[in-house]
């Protein structure tokens, strides 16, 4: 018996397997493009990440054929959202963190609901990062796309829904979109109202750590599962990464670099306070039930050393082709031991908190 965790970052999606004693089994990655179809633009192609998900799970199913696997979770990068019609048609790609189209219609929304309102029913500063501006978006320029759409699915229900399931959304995740209540935990009527949305157009929230079904018998079978699998819920990447990292429990926290570099500790209850609230710095629900966490993050984190491979690594990347060795490794060994005079400000992306 096995378990498989599914990741869903902004720049690749990989797949884990470990056996019931915790031994990691499995592991396969599948990278793709961000797209920038205008300044300020920042996206990904829904249907390519599904695909790259399902790519890494046939892979690690598999890798452990002889130990197949039992439950799958589903991790994954915040506020990006898909509108998906009823037959599973991507309607639009996915605006991702770094995307700012929105400036305009959170400065709108602001105005009319209240920057300390929205904070206090979602935890959240308004930020163009987050779900609700993008989907305020949507309806204002792509009114069309909007009207045809079935659900607006993060990547976590989105997967769900790819694998036969009624999509349901961690408390977590649900929170990244800056239309969840965090007190009441569910979708705030009031926001619902103000997007022209009704919580049938989002997936159904539940805590971290759920199942929510069994992916359809056809669809287990195309990609290798054995037996009947279940899909269980894990959430915003951040919260579940701690997790793994061990924070459990008030004064532990996690620091983890990723494609965003972020800080991750834990609360027993929601901090709502002015100091939190003057640096932009959230409280939602962690992985665990009964507990709360804020993120303290910089947009660019790893993905400024993609960038750097990506646009000075030609040679590396070639002889990792040739090789099988990793690129960033082969960069390391050539890095001289002392530092140069050269500075880079991380900020290749909107800075993150506390601005």
């Amino acid at each position: 018996m096995s378990y498989m965790g599914i990741d869903i970052g902004q720049t690749g999606t990989k797949a884990l397997v470990f056996d019931n004693k915790g031994n990691q089994i499995a592991y396969f990655y599948r990278e793709y493009e961000t797209l920038f179809p205008r300044e300020g633009w920042a996206e990904l192609d829904s249907k390519r990440v599904m695909e790259s998900c399902f790519e890494v799970i046939k892979e690690a199913n598999t890798a452990c054929k002889n130990n197949p696997v039992k439950a799958v979770a589903i991790s994954s990068q915040g506020e990006a959202f898909t509108p998906v019609d009823k037959d599973g048609n991507i309607l639009y790609n996915a605006m991702i963190t770094s995307d700012i189209r929105s400036s305009t219609v959170l400065k709108k929304c602001t105005q009319e609901l209240g920057s300390r309102k929205l904070y206090e029913k979602t935890g959240h500063t308004p930020h163009t990062m987050f779900s609700l501006f993008k989907l305020l978006w949507l309806k204002e320029n792509e009114p069309e796309i909007f009207n045809k759409t079935w659900k607006f699915l993060c990547f976590e229900d989105l997967l769900q829904f790819s694998l036969g399931l009624n999509p349901h959304i961690s408390w977590p995740l649900a929170a990244r979109t800056m239309i969840f209540n965090i007190k009441q935990h569910k979708w705030d009527e009031e926001i619902l109202n103000y997007a022209g949305i009704s919580e049938d157009k989002l997936a159904v929230p539940v805590p971290s750590g759920i199942v929510v079904g069994n992916i359809k018998s056809n669809i287990a079978k195309s990609l290798g599962f054995k037996e009947k699998v279940n899909v269980v819920t894990a959430g915003h990447d951040q919260p579940v990464g701690a997790l793994g990292a061990g924070v459990v429990e008030e004064g532990i926290a996690m620091y983890a670099i990723g494609t965003s570099e972020a800080v991750v500790p834990v609360f027993p209850t929601p901090v709502l306070s002015d100091k939190l609230y003057s640096s932009n710095l959230c409280t939602y629900d962690y992985t665990i039930e009964g507990l709360y966490t804020t993120v303290a993050f910089s947009l660019t984190g790893a993905s400024i050393l993609k960038w750097f491979r990506d646009e000075f690594g030609y040679e590396e990347v070639e002889l990792s082709r040739k090789t099988g060795k990793n690129p960033y490794e082969i960069i390391l060994e050539k890095i001289p031991k002392d530092p140069t005079r050269l500075l880079v400000l991380p900020y290749f992306t909107p800075s993150g908190t506390p601005y």
